[in-house]
């Protein structure tokens, strides 16, 4: 099925009986719970809480990628005052929210076994540790909450300053909401690059605290906007075979998010093939040993399937244009890469704990967690959709996103019936 290049929806599929559906995020949350439990207490045994706190690490960082990377398309659309994305905007920023209280609330499990998922938490006397001593004061037990801390303050003052705006100009369509949000934006890009940067930082790579890369927090940065276009695609195709979106998505909308996606695609592999060749070519023994591991067991079988599933075939997939709006070619890449950004993160941060490769028998847990956090945030997710219109419904730019363009006589009297009062 591809998009038409028109916004009426008389082409699409009768919409989807989702009823049955209804209940998965608690049944979700239901399965990982009692696989998380029993995880956590089988591995004591053999690894302490470090199995369950690594593979709890992994669930985290997924979900927060999508939440950040999320934030960032909302920021993006104020900064460049885009049209075409306004239909996509509302539950960005609902994914967004996520990140204070709930995301926060799922990280308190990281921070309380710290110190058995992060091996400089556990140094008797860091001051004997150069290589903690240079990181001082954030690779302290102080600095790390502080840090921690801190990341979550700024991402809810942002986030939640942009959804009150948001929501405050349905009511309004007061044009000071357009611009408050355009402010937040502002400030908030930059906050957003250094926090997104130090919190890849200081809970991913830091978990071979004697590594650094200083691409690591673009490559982070790009793995989790890749990831969260595909989740916004995937969403937004979801929503116009509802027709919850009935008149404002078409052709438009698609096919960018498709140009996006397939940009990402190439960029989160430039920046992470930099990084290797980088690493490997200064071959200094304290940055080459963190890929060596990863040569190590099934971590070399797993770097060969992200060579592929993270580039090489979403690549030659999306590059044709008439793909970009094919729903039947991109929706199941844009699964695949929900499978590969859980194995890019499994491939950086279980080595750390597994040199030699990953024990397939443990992969249920990791499995559990990804269901408990997902069907959490799910949850929540569809309960701010449900309380709020799905879309800006007074956006300056709604029009526009509509596909309507009108000469400058003509806009202020179509304006007030068509967009404000919709």
């Amino acid at each position: 099925m591809t998009m038409s290049s028109h916004n009426d929806t008389t082409h699409l599929p009768p919409p989807l009986d989702l009823s049955r559906w209804a209940k998965l995020p608690a049944v979700a949350m239901g399965v990982g719970a009692i696989l998380s439990i029993i995880g956590l207490v089988a591995s004591w045994g053999a690894f302490g809480p470090a199995e369950f706190g690594f593979s709890w690490l992994l669930a985290f960082i997924f979900f927060l990628s999508i939440a950040l990377g999320s934030l960032f398309l909302v920021m993006v659309h104020h900064l460049t005052d885009a049209g075409w994305s306004v239909p996509i905007r509302r539950f960005c920023e609902h994914l967004a929210a996520l990140l204070f209280p709930w995301l926060a609330i799922l990280f308190l499990p990281v921070a309380i076994f710290g110190k058995s998922i992060y091996s400089w938490l556990q140094v008797a006397n860091p001051a004997t540790n150069n290589l903690l001593v240079a990181k001082a004061p954030v690779f302290t037990v102080p600095g790390f909450w502080i840090a921690s801390a801190a990341f979550f303050g700024v991402w809810w003052l942002l986030s939640s300053r942009l959804v009150y705006w948001s929501l405050r100009q349905d009511v309004t369509g007061d044009p000071q909401c357009t611009h408050r949000m355009r402010f937040h934006s502002g400030w908030g890009i930059v906050a957003f690059a250094i926090t997104l940067t130090l919190a890849g930082v200081l809970w991913i790579s830091a978990l071979q605290y004697q590594w650094y890369s200083a691409m690591f927090g673009v490559y982070f940065f790009a793995s989790t906007t890749w990831v969260t276009l595909a989740t916004v695609y995937v969403l937004t195709v979801i929503l116009q075979r509802q027709r919850i979106l009935d008149g404002l998505l078409n052709y438009n909308q698609f096919y960018f998010l498709g140009v996006l996606f397939f940009a990402f695609t190439v960029f989160q592999a430039y920046i992470e093939f930099a990084q290797y060749f980088v690493v490997w070519n200064a071959n200094i023994p304290t940055e080459t040993f963190y890929y060596l591991i990863r040569e190590n067991g099934n971590w070399w079988a797993l770097s060969l399937i992200l060579i592929f599933g993270h580039f090489l075939v979403p690549f030659f997939i999306l590059l044709p244009v008439s793909v970009k709006s094919n729903f039947k070619v991109i929706v199941p890449v844009c699964v695949a890469a929900w499978v590969t950004h859980v194995l890019d993160l499994a491939f950086n941060i279980f080595p750390a704990l597994h040199t030699t490769g990953y024990p397939l028998q443990w992969i249920w847990l990791p499995i559990g967690c990804l269901l408990l956090q997902g069907g959490f945030l799910a949850w929540v997710f569809l309960r701010k959709f449900k309380s709020h219109p799905p879309y800006p419904t007074r956006d300056p730019r709604i029009l526009e996103a509509m596909g309507h363009h009108f000469a400058e006589d003509e806009f202020a009297a179509e304006a007030a019936v068509k967009g404000g009062n919709q």
